[in-house]
């Protein structure tokens, strides 16, 4: 069923109050709700209704969205009483900027199957209880998708949010355009691109991600004139069963890991020498080894890929198809985030390097030639900066308990750094100019013995149970991040790991170790872990 194939939106009654239009936006910190409210208060304005908007601002970023409420009605002369937020069942229209929130307004009963259209982007924008599981802690967004289509009279729900992106503007466009394509409001097509003209900044952006937005809730199928789907706000159903449209996202293009290079034809010769090594791998471990080596190359140099490959052929010299290649295909994984751990000095890179600049000022749309202020926040430990240090003089203070302290009373506070400015920006550069003497640096030393000692460990283990040194190769999950998320990883890691004395010569040690690692992943606190341990300590 295409949109034009809906039922007409229902004629309302006698009562005076179905003569209103009511329409809530759900949006998160830097989702342009503001923007889109306004945008609709002014289209009301321009097609001839009385409107009114009001917000409700939810707390800290994605902890809470901020609940935007508009009222609207033929303006017929007479001053109308508007409500100042939605109530449950009385939405006629519901927008909301991320997959989550459309599932909130549900649960909150904003959307009901007799009256609301839901318009939802499907992107996600990760909230904190989701962000602090030391695993992966997302949401499966499946059930939402299906609770859209049979809690909503019309749904339409699409990536807008990569709509708008992909075309240089933000959500807040993509959105309205949406809205102008789901033809629930009276209102056509040109009288939405009016109102973008008319608030005169990043106007081109904005159309184009109006469109983007548009088309996506048209199936692709209307560019010209949306005519009214309505002459009335919804109210109750004729008798008639709409039937929900779901506009589903494509799907992301793929990785290609085959893009070549870029540079002196020196390194571009060191390159293909090492890619060549890989193309003698099998192909299921040689895609992971591709991507795995471009990360490594990116994070120091191809010295350092080919250190990768040295210790991946170890990985490999003792695998076979028998196994599906699973020992090799992990340790093409791990072996590459091993190797590419958080320091000071990759944080000063990542922050300096000139994508960074153009990514900023693509989410925020921002122009090239505008003039932006950039702030960065850091909290470094003591062990952060004596890691920074050269290898001797490092152990030198940790070997120290009082230099520790004394150096982590200077270092260890919270500081903006303004890299907008040039002696900010130097700062941090000075520090990614580093990157040439990083094995000589404690923090490298300290990584390559807890590398060596984990991939030694599975190598081993692997002789013995091949499964069981899959599922060591896969703990390595368990350490990611800085500072003191990196701390506490790693505290995690040793308790797995720690567990193995107990597991070792059982039929199905792999499987305990793996639950040992789920646990480890499933709360910050541990106690899930302290749990599995408890358990496997009964044996």
């Amino acid at each position: 069923m295409t949109l034009h194939d809906l039922p007409e939106l229902p004629v309302s009654g006698k009562d005076t109050t179905d003569a209103i239009l009511k329409l809530a936006v759900l949006a998160v910190g830097g989702q342009g709700g503001g923007v889109l409210t306004n945008w609709i208060t002014d289209l009301a304005r321009r097609g001839g209704y009385r409107a009114q908007a009001t917000s409700v601002a939810g707390v800290a970023q994605r902890t809470g969205s901020t609940i935007y409420y508009v009222e609207m009605t033929p303006d017929t002369g007479r001053d109308p009483v508007f409500c100042l937020s939605p109530a449950p069942g009385d939405v006629d229209i519901l927008i909301a900027a991320e997959l989550m929130e459309a599932g909130r307004a549900m649960m909150r009963g904003f959307v009901t199957p007799d009256r609301t259209t839901l318009i939802a982007s499907t992107h996600r924008v990760l909230a904190t209880t989701e962000k602090v599981v030391p695993g992966d802690g997302r949401v499966d967004a499946g059930p939402v998708i299906e609770a859209a289509r049979s809690s909503a009279y019309r749904a339409v729900c699409l990536d807008l949010e990569r709509a708008a992106t992909e075309v240089g503007s933000v959500i807040s466009a993509s959105l309205f355009g949406a809205l102008a394509g789901s033809r629930a409001l009276p209102f056509d097509r040109e009288l939405f691109e009016e109102t973008i003209r008319a608030s005169g900044r990043g106007v081109e952006a904005s159309l184009r991600a109006f469109d983007a937005g548009f088309r996506g809730a048209t199936g692709d199928r209307e560019t010209g004139t949306t005519q009214s789907a309505h002459s009335a706000p919804a109210g109750v159903s004729s008798g008639e069963n709409p039937v929900p449209i779901i506009a589903m996202p494509k799907a992301a293009p793929a990785m290609d890991a085959d893009v070549p290079p870029e540079g002196p034809e020196h390194q571009l010769d060191g390159w293909k020498t090492l890619t060549d090594r890989i193309d003698a791998f099998a192909e299921p471990v040689a895609g992971r080894a591709r991507r795995g080596l471009a990360k490594v190359v990116d994070f120091q140099d191809l010295a350092y890929g080919a250190q990768y490959l040295d210790l991946l052929d170890q990985a490999v010299a003792g695998d076979s198809a028998e196994g599906e290649w699973a020992f090799s295909r992990e340790a093409a994984k791990y072996l590459a985030n091993a190797l590419c751990y958080d320091d000071l000095i990759r944080v000063a890179d990542l922050k300096t390097r000139a994508s960074r600049d153009k990514r900023l000022r693509r989410e925020q749309g921002v122009d090239s030639d505008a003039i932006v202020q950039v702030t960065e926040y850091f909290h470094p430990r003591a062990q952060e900066v004596v890691g920074a240090m050269p290898a001797a003089m490092g152990r030198w203070f940790e070997n120290r308990e009082t230099r520790m302290a004394w150096l982590d009373r200077r270092v260890n506070k919270g500081r903006r750094l303004r890299t907008d400015s040039l002696s900010g920006f130097l700062q941090l550069w000075f520090v990614s100019s580093l990157k040439p003497w990083r094995r000589r640096l404690l923090r490298h030393d300290q990584e390559m013995a807890h590398l060596n000692e984990w991939f030694g460990l599975a190598l081993r283990e692997r002789a013995a149970d091949y499964r069981l040194g899959v599922e060591i190769l896969r703990c390595r999950r368990l350490i990611k991040g800085y500072s003191d998320t990196h701390a506490r990883g790693l505290s995690k890691f040793d308790r797995v790991i720690g567990g193995l004395e107990l597991l070792r010569g059982r039929d199905d040690a792999a499987d305990w170790l793996r639950r040992l690692r789920d646990a480890a992943l499933s709360d910050e606190d541990g106690d899930a872990l302290d749990g599995a341990l408890r358990t496997i300590a009964s044996f």
